[in-house]
């Protein structure tokens, strides 16, 4: 785990800290493997800028646990929040090594990239620019399950992600879209983000 930078500490409620970490931990997992799998840097960066994430959770919510314990029954009952948070941050830092393959150029057995050469699912990463098609368009109105066979887990805006986006969140102009899906897919909405390809196929 990175040293901590100084953090501030911000009001936020215990369980929306405890959703988020469980929301990254989860997709950290996801990108570490295919990071490590496809060789990808730039999904082994990222996961590696939600560990620092995650670590910052873990931080407040510790302070959040400190200040809301006000005698030994509040802090018996708040054992089970710190126990779950301690498991999400354990499960990021596994992540991290995972990434850590790729990052310090490991690599993987060839024997395993082969076996996943041919797996139905792919995940993928891609920069939403000027030129595409999907800027201002809903995800519903994608319909990317059915036409492409893929689905958006998440969305890296202004570096605030947005995990397992609604059906009416609007793609904008620099979104970082995740999906995962069927290979085919996969490239083909990465081009339509990168503005390569103007049309979807029906």
């Amino acid at each position: 785990m990175p040293p901590l930078g100084k953090i501030e500490y911000k009001p936020i409620p215990a369980r929306e800290v405890l959703l988020e970490m469980k929301n990254l931990s989860e997709l950290m997992i996801d990108l570490a493997y295919s990071a490590a799998l496809f060789n990808d840097k730039e999904l082994a960066d990222d996961v590696l800028e939600l560990e620092s994430r995650v670590d910052t959770l873990s931080y407040l919510l510790d302070m959040t646990i400190m200040i809301a314990a006000r005698d030994s029954k509040d802090a018996e009952m708040l054992v089970g929040v710190s126990t779950v948070a301690s498991a999400a941050d354990k499960i990021s830092d596994a992540a991290a090594d995972i990434a850590a393959i790729v990052t310090q150029n490991i690599g993987v057995h060839p024997i395993v990239s082969e076996i996943f050469e041919k797996v139905e699912e792919r995940l993928m990463k891609a920069k939403v620019s000027e030129e595409s098609i999907l800027v201002g368009k809903q995800i519903c109105e994608l319909d990317l399950a059915a036409r492409m066979g893929i689905d958006i887990i998440a969305i890296c805006r202004n570096k605030d992600w947005i995990i397992n986006p609604k059906e009416t969140e609007q793609v904008e102009l620099g979104d970082v879209l995740i999906t995962r899906g069927a290979p085919s897919g996969t490239k083909e909405f990465k081009e339509l983000a990168v503005g390569k390809l103007q049309k979807m196929e029906e």
